[in-house]
């Protein structure tokens, strides 16, 4: 009996066998579900993730990193993780599975290791739904038994010409529907067209699926009142939403930072307990990077952030401070 019971566990992944690490996200709430048109925990509590995105995964590889995702968990105390794996242009994951997978891998196993949660996003604004199903059925079949992953299979479906019940919808369906053969359980997330915004749009029409919530997504320095009209009309018709992807800037990636209207969303996701991950964990020379050109992967001192990364760090450390039990003490920064 033991010699089996040996040889069971050994065709275990570690990962299953292992518990979350002590005071981490994972450890305070388990595996997430949708219940009553909010993100609840194993507990049945309401749960807020707040985090941050990593940038497209072509153009800053060496964010997807073991080294990055632990200095987000312990140094800026996020709760999640964003894996933006590219799915536009050719050097995307379209082009190069395995590369790509190996990255989202690798950011998969440092969240687990560091007890975050970890969004696998399909980065693209098109419909790729034979590549989104390889991909992700791909990700559900290898990583699918922990409570750490979620799925998001089609980040910002564009705006012209697009419908959410004629085009967008039916590829949910077809895409998160081979994700649940694979894994009935995990949190799912789904898109809506205009760039994920017309959140008001898929509550008339919502998907038969448990388990999911709706991403919206804003820049403060474009999208006000308007759009937190239609985040209001989604919520009253009982969707659950999450903000996989804001900024504190302009909608284009550039510009000041829009503080104030940056605080009018925040008090409403707060509000509504609907969680948020900023863009994006990036060097690129524009102000919605958090850090400045030639940043390395972890470690990062006050002068490599931008004036962005300082304000999303110090909302985040402040939100965990909330919530000391989920979040073990953060070193202070170089």
């Amino acid at each position: 009996m033991r010699a089996a019971l040996a040889v069971l566990l050994a065709l275990v992944p570690a990962a299953v066998l292992a518990e979350a690490p002590p005071n981490s996200p994972v450890a305070c709430h388990g595996a997430l579900a949708v219940r009553d048109g909010q993100v609840v925990g194993a507990h049945g509590e309401p749960v807020t993730l707040r985090g941050m995105s990593l940038f497209w995964s072509q153009w800053a590889p060496q964010y997807y990193s073991a080294a990055t995702v632990a200095w987000l968990a312990q140094d800026w105390q996020v709760d999640v993780v964003r894996a933006a794996i590219a799915a536009e242009g050719n050097d995307s994951a379209r082009q190069h599975f395995d590369r790509e997978f190996a990255k989202a891998g690798t950011v998969i196993d440092a969240a687990v290791a560091n007890g975050l949660y970890v969004i696998v996003d399909w980065h693209a604004h098109r419909p790729y739904p034979e590549e989104a199903e390889r991909f992700l059925t791909a990700i559900a079949a290898k990583y699918g038994h922990l409570p750490n992953v979620i799925y998001e299979d089609w980040n910002e479906p564009l705006r012209d010409g697009v419908e959410w019940s004629r085009d967008v919808r039916p590829y949910h369906q077809r895409v998160l529907g081979a994700v649940r053969a694979v894994d009935p359980d995990n949190l799912v997330i789904a898109g809506s067209p205009s760039w994920s915004q017309d959140v008001d749009e898929a509550a008339h029409d919502p998907l038969p699926f448990a388990n999911l919530a709706y991403t919206l997504h804003y820049y403060a320095g474009t999208h006000r009142q308007e759009l937190r009209d239609k985040g209001d009309a989604a919520l009253a018709k009982g969707l659950a939403l999450l903000v996989t992807e804001f900024g504190v800037v302009n909608a284009d990636g550039d510009g000041p930072i829009a503080l104030a209207e940056s605080d009018r969303w925040w008090d409403w996701a707060e509000a509504h307990r609907i969680g948020w991950m900023a863009w994006s964990i990036g060097d690129r020379d524009e102000s919605s990077a958090a850090l400045k050109p030639g940043a390395p992967p972890s470690g990062w001192t006050e002068s490599e952030l931008t004036e962005g990364g300082k304000l999303l760090r110090e909302r985040l450390r402040a939100a965990a401070g909330r919530n000391p039990a989920c979040h073990a003490s953060a070193p202070g920064i170089r």
